[in-house]
C-alpha cells in the first residue's frame, strides 16, 4: 500500500516536476511565484483555531492544507533555503512550479494519500569533535512539515513551561541567558548541567504521538506525523535504513516535536520546585550547594532514563560552577561587586577563531572584496548573538577586529606573490620607497609581513572601517553605558593589536 501511495504522489507531481521532462526552473519565474504566494498568505486564515483549543469538528488537517497556511509555509522554506533532498529538487524548482503543485499537494493531503519521501542523511562536524547526523527531507516534505508546524505551534506553545526557550516564537538564547543570570544573582551559584545523548535520534515514537494526541484529536494529522517520523533514511553510501525511533534533526517540525517530548521534563522539574533553564536538549538546573546539585543530578537522571526512555551524556553532564559551564556559548561569572556578568566561553572563542581562519585562507582564489563580504555576513550574525556579553574584556571584541584586519593584510601580501610586486603595490598605495622596500623584501614570513608598518600605512584601520563590520563598534552601540567605562581600555587594545 505504501508503494501505491508513493506512486500516486509521484504521478501527481510528474507533470510539472523538473524530473518530469520540463527541465530546470528558470530564475525569472521565481519572483512572480513568490509574489503570488505572498498574496495568498495575506488572505484570511480559517477561524476557530486558538491556542490550546481544537475545533469540535476536528478538522485540523483542513487548516494544515488551507491555502494561506500552505503559501506561508513555502515562503518560510524558501527563506531558509537549504540543500536538496533525495529527489534532487531544489527550493527554486519547487517555488517556480507552485501554481500547479499547490492544488495537487492539497488534494493528496486531504485525500490521505500523501507519503513523505526518504530523508537524506548528512554528517557535519561538531565543535568538540565527532560528527552530528542531520536529516534533510525533500523540499516538498519540508513544505508539508512547515505547514504542520504553523498550525500546531499555536496549540502547543502556550502549554510549554516558561523556562523553555528553545525554538519558540518569543524566546531564544538571549531570554535563556537572562533567566539563568537572574538565578545566579539570587544565590543559586551551583549549576547542574544536563546534556541528553543523541536526543533527536532516540525519541520514542509512541510516547511522542501519545503526547501529541492529548491536544490533537484529528487522527489524520497524527497519521501524517507518524509517517514523517517513520520515513526511511538514505545514508551517504546510498543504503536505506528504516528507523524505529528518533525525529530527523533538520526538518521544520522536529524542533516543535522535541519541545513536546521534553515538556514533560520541564513540568517535573517545576513540580519539584527547582529553578532551571532549558534550550532544546540542553538544560541547566540552579541550586545553592554542591550536595544539592549531586542529589538533583541523580534524581533527574532516573527520570530521564525511566520515564522519557532517554540517556544522559555522562561526559558533558556535570555539577559545577556557572563560570565553568558552557551554556549556549556563554558562561556566567560573579564579579567583585556581586553582579553577574555574561562572558564568552572558551569553546565559543575557539570556534570563532576557527571560523575566521576558514573565511580568510591565504590561498583565497577570489577578490578581497568577496572575502570581506563573507566576513561581514558572519560577523554581523555573530555580533547579534554574542552581543549580550556584558564586558568587552571578556569577549575580546577589539582583538577580533584586529585579528581579522591582520588576516586580510596577510591575504594581500600573499596575492602579490613576489617581493617586487608587493613593493610596487605599496608604492601605489602611498607608502614611501624605503618603508615599502623594508616590508616587501623582509626575510620574515607573510604572516609577519602582514603586520609590518608598510602594510599598516597602505591599509590603515580607517580603510577597513569603511568596508568591514566592526564587532567592537557594534558592541559599543549595543551597550552605550558600558562603552564609556571601557573606552580607554578598548582604545589601548586597538593600538596594541593593530
Amino acid at each position: 500500500m505504501e508503494r501505491v501511495r508513493q506512486r500516486q504522489l509521484e504521478l501527481a507531481f510528474a507533470e510539472n516536476s523538473p524530473q518530469g521532462g520540463r527541465g530546470r526552473a528558470k530564475a525569472s519565474g521565481i519572483p512572480v511565484a513568490k509574489a503570488w504566494l505572498r498574496q495568498i498568505a495575506k488572505s484570511k486564515e480559517p477561524e476557530g483555531l486558538t491556542a490550546g483549543v481544537i475545533p469540535p469538528d476536528g478538522g485540523l488537517l483542513e487548516r494544515v492544507a488551507s491555502w494561506p497556511v500552505m503559501a506561508k509555509a513555502l515562503l518560510n522554506v524558501a527563506a531558509n533555503q537549504g540543500a536538496a533532498g533525495v529527489d534532487g529538487q531544489s527550493v527554486e524548482e519547487v517555488v517556480s512550479h507552485v501554481r500547479s503543485l499547490l492544488p495537487k499537494l492539497r488534494h493528496v493531503l486531504l485525500e490521505g494519500s500523501y507519503v513523505p519521501g526518504d530523508v537524506r542523511r548528512v554528517w557535519i562536524p561538531k565543535p568538540d569533535g565527532g560528527q552530528r547526523g542531520l536529516g534533510i527531507p525533500n523540499v516538498i516534505d519540508r513544505w508539508v512539515q512547515e505547514a504542520a508546524r504553523l498550525v500546531l505551534e499555536p496549540i502547543f506553545d502556550p502549554l510549554f513551561h516558561e523556562s523553555s526557550h528553545g525554538f519558540r516564537p518569543t524566546r531564544g538564547a538571549q531570554t535563556a541567558i537572562a533567566e539563568a543570570r537572574r538565578y545566579v544573582a539570587e544565590g543559586y551559584n551551583v549549576v547542574v548541567d544536563l546534556d541528553i545523548s543523541r536526543f533527536f535520534d532516540r525519541v520514542n515514537h509512541q510516547r511522542l504521538l501519545a503526547r501529541v494526541s492529548r491536544q490533537v484529536k484529528d487522527g489524520r494529522v497524527l497519521k501524517l506525523i507518524g509517517r514523517m517520523l517513520k520515513a526511511k533514511v538514505v545514508m551517504p553510501d546510498g543504503t536505506k535504513v528504516r528507523v524505529g525511533e528518533g525525529t530527523p534533526q533538520g526538518g521544520p517540525l522536529s524542533p516543535l516535536l522535541s519541545n513536546i517530548v521534553l515538556d514533560e521534563l520541564d513540568w517535573e522539574l517545576a513540580r519539584r520546585g527547582l529553578r532551571f533553564v532549558r534550550y532544546a536538549d540542553d538544560s541547566n538546573i540552579y541550586v545553592r550547594s554542591q550536595r544539592a546539585g549531586e542529589r538533583v543530578m541523580a534524581a533527574t537522571r532516573r527520570f530521564i532514563e525511566r520515564r522519557l526512555r532517554l540517556k544522559l551524556n555522562e561526559e558533558k553532564s556535570c555539577v559545577s560552577h556557572p563560570g565553568k559551564v558552557h551554556f549556549l556559548g556563554f558562561r556566567l561569572c560573579t564579579s567583585r561587586d556581586g553582579s553577574v556578568q555574561v562572558y564568552l566561553s572558551e569553546r565559543s572563542h575557539k570556534r570563532i577563531m576557527q571560523r575566521i581562519r576558514e573565511l580568510t585562507p591565504r590561498n583565497w582564489g577570489s577578490s578581497l572584496a568577496a572575502c570581506m563580504e563573507r566576513l561581514n555576513q558572519y560577523l554581523t550574525g555573530w555580533e547579534a548573538y554574542f552581543g549580550l556579553c556584558t564586558r568587552p574584556q571578556a569577549c575580546r571584541w577589539p582583538h577580533y577586529d584586529a585579528h581579522v584586519r591582520r588576516r586580510l593584510r596577510t591575504i594581500i601580501v600573499h596575492q602579490r606573490k613576489r617581493p617586487r610586486f608587493l613593493f610596487r603595490h605599496l608604492k601605489r598605495c602611498g607608502v614611501s620607497k624605503g618603508m615599502a622596500a623594508m616590508t616587501a623584501w623582509s626575510r620574515q614570513g607573510i604572516w609577519a609581513k602582514g603586520n609590518m608598518r608598510g602594510m599598516h600605512r597602505a591599509y590603515p584601520n580607517a580603510w577597513f572601517a569603511e568596508r568591514l563590520v566592526s564587532v567592537w563598534d557594534a558592541w559599543q552601540k549595543r551597550h552605550p553605558k558600558r562603552s564609556d567605562q571601557s573606552a580607554s581600555d578598548g582604545q589601548q587594545w586597538l593600538l596594541a593589536l593593530g
